[in-house]
């Protein structure tokens, strides 16, 4: 149960819609299991229920929609060589992102405050993706050793250029409507007419989402939109490095010195994971994460390092494994993902 004695995952039904609130506001509303239970759940019981034409997803507490997964706990099981309840925390999460793409329904997300990692996994799959000015997109897992997982390896690879690539490697936060012009948004409402949309949705008709949206403002991204593709479309890491900084701009030196605090088995598994699920089916790249996770998450010092320094003791300071771009073994890259 919540901080709040509440069930972490509130499953309602309101008018013609299924309305799900995530409900851990004091961790953002961080995925824990009984909240990825509550989803499947909520799935199983909506996906052929003809009273219920469409899904509402938000997040409780006015700060975040989802920060992710509860990856200070998986942390914990990979200290306690608990495998299985990795294994599990994993396998329930992916199950869910597939059940929301083949939900069949539309599935609106209204995301408004911080939306990182899982919390894009719960809402990607789905349609309309709805951001408000307030709104913070990011797929922050190379700062913590991990990689994009929930199906982003599926959903990355087709934004825009390099878009996924960019966003994947450097962890870049997209702020309200640039999450629409990166291909991870589908609308861009404003806060204040978010409660109004909310209740015509109840409707049942997803289409009403596009009388409450308004044209996404430019993204701060948008001047270096051909520099994103020149660099971070290449084929490796040290490719991408090298391409920063032959740019010779400040922009690619920030993006360089970004890529350098990362884990680099982390930005090395994460591009091969992104190149793989490029010709993936959804279901290939969830498979294909699910592998990894056990060797990542189980297996590699880099996982429990990099979790520690960014959430836990919150120092900076982590110590990689190897701790440079130039040291990485391919084949120990390859390894990774047989599991």
């Amino acid at each position: 149960m919540s901080e709040t004695a509440e069930p972490t995952i509130l499953a309602r039904r309101e008018g013609a819609a299924g309305t799900l609130l995530m409900n851990r506001p004091k961790t953002l509303n961080a995925l824990d299991l009984e909240m990825i239970r509550g989803f499947q759940a909520a799935i199983d019981a909506w996906k052929d229920d003809p009273a219920v034409r469409l899904v509402v997803l938000e997040g409780a507490g006015g700060r975040a929609f989802c920060a992710g997964g509860d990856v200070r706990r998986i942390r914990e099981y990979a200290i306690a060589g608990d495998t299985a309840a990795i294994e599990n925390f994993f396998a329930e999460e992916y199950a869910v992102n597939r059940g929301i793409a083949t939900f069949g329904k539309p599935w609106a997300s209204l995301i408004d405050g911080v939306c990182m990692g899982g919390g894009i996994g719960v809402s990607v799959h789905g349609a309309p993706v709805v951001v408000t000015e307030s709104a913070m997109l990011a797929m922050p897992e190379t700062a913590i050793a991990l990689f994009p997982d929930v199906g982003t390896s599926y959903i990355l690879p087709k934004l825009p250029g390099a878009m996924g690539t960019w966003l994947a490697l450097t962890g870049a936060r997209l702020r309200g409507g640039e999450a629409v012009h990166a291909g991870l948004a589908t609308h861009f409402v404003p806060k204040a007419k978010l409660p109004a949309l909310r209740e015509a949705l109840l409707g049942g008709d997803a289409a009403v989402v596009a009388q409450y949206a308004e044209a996404a403002p430019e993204p701060s991204f948008a001047p270096h939109r051909a520099a994103i593709d020149r660099c971070f479309g290449q084929d490796s890491v040290p490719a991408i490095l090298a391409a920063l900084a032959a740019e010779g701009s400040e922009w690619a030196a920030e993006q360089a010195k970004i890529l350098r605090r990362m884990s680099p088995t982390s930005l090395a598994v994460s591009l091969e994971l992104l190149r793989r699920g490029a010709g993936a089916t959804l279901d290939a790249c969830l498979e294909m994460e699910l592998a990894l996770t056990r060797s990542v998450v189980n297996r590699h010092p880099d996982f429990r390092e990099g979790v520690r320094s960014v959430l836990v003791d919150k120092d900076g300071t982590p110590r990689w494994t190897p701790d440079s771009v130039e040291a990485l073994d391919p084949a120990a890259i390859r390894a990774l993902f047989a599991g």
